[in-house]
């Protein structure tokens, strides 16, 4: 931390400033709230804020603006990870497997019979 006046200020005003930033998206979380959005929308605009907050608290709070590049990409791989976890869902909607198909040549009669 800063020991002389000016940084101690510069840092105040930092914290204020992510503390105002986290209230206000603290207001838009419960006004998307309150706009009764279809399920997958609302949890897309949830799971925006909450990486927003959460992306301020990481970078001003914890510091982590301040650390090396391995921090980042550390947190760059757990982004990717997360991303693929979140994509598990959509392979087992979007696959064929365990849905009955019939088989080749089963169903179909000659056109003269």
């Amino acid at each position: 931390m800063h020991s002389d006046p000016a940084g101690v200020r510069a840092s105040l005003r930092k914290y204020v400033m992510i503390g105002a930033a986290l209230l206000v998206f603290t207001v838009i979380t419960v006004a998307a709230n309150r706009l009764h959005l279809a399920v997958p929308f609302a949890i897309t605009v949830a799971l925006i804020i909450a990486v927003t907050k959460g992306s301020m608290v990481a970078a001003v709070f914890m510091h982590l603006s301040n650390e090396k590049k391995w921090i980042y990409g550390a947190l760059l791989l757990t982004a990717i990870f997360f991303a693929v976890l979140m994509s598990v869902p959509f392979f087992t909607i979007m696959d064929s497997i365990g849905t009955p198909q019939p088989a080749i040549g089963v169903g179909e009669h000659p056109a003269g019979h």
